[in-house]
């Protein structure tokens, strides 16, 4: 029998990702202005805009659960500091695959820890909002690898700071969300 959340515990989750939601967008958006290549910018662009999506469904169904509009809560500190860590990447290819091999699988991972641990009927605003993030992450990823050969081709092996990355979100162990402080 899987766990269920409480609503205090539901927004909390729903807050820490759409946090992570409006990080990586904002990552993203940090990154175009400071890429050469004009298909990248477009790629990351779009992204940029699937980001704000997951963002402003989860900060809207935050309310719903009792939190104020467009709740934000701040993940566990290892998680956080990886993302940190994913941010400050410097080179195209890097942050190109810190993105789309790293942050939207260890994203993809929370958003299905989630759907794991809250009940599918009493939840199911959340649950839908959760499994159409899920296919657009999906969508993201596919994009990385069909959008055009001006999008550079995965490094291998992996540049030393995006073995980092790898490391830091791994180390992070999934732990994203912290429950011990309960939505005001």
């Amino acid at each position: 029998m899987s766990i269920r959340l409480n609503v205090k515990q539901r927004a909390n989750t729903v807050g820490t990702l759409r946090f992570l939601s409006v990080f990586l967008m904002e990552t993203l958006a940090r990154w175009i202005p400071m890429t050469p290549e004009m298909e990248v910018k477009m790629l990351l662009s779009r992204q940029v805009w699937r980001m704000a999506q997951q963002a402003d469904r989860l900060g809207r169904r935050a309310n719903e659960l009792r939190a104020p509009l467009h709740y934000n809560r701040t993940p566990r500190h290892a998680f956080l500091a990886a993302f940190k860590q994913l941010a400050a990447v410097t080179d195209t290819i890097d942050r190109i695959d810190a993105f789309h091999d790293v942050a939207l699988p260890a994203l993809a991972t929370a958003y299905k820890s989630y759907l794991a641990e809250t009940d599918q009927l009493t939840d199911e605003p959340t649950v839908m909002i959760c499994n159409q993030a899920l296919g657009e992450i999906e969508t993201m990823r596919r994009e990385r690898n069909e959008w055009g050969s001006e999008i550079p081709k995965p490094r291998t092996p992996d540049s030393d700071a995006l073995k980092a990355v790898r490391q830091a979100v791994a180390a992070a162990n999934n732990d994203v969300v912290d429950q011990s402080e309960q939505v005001a």
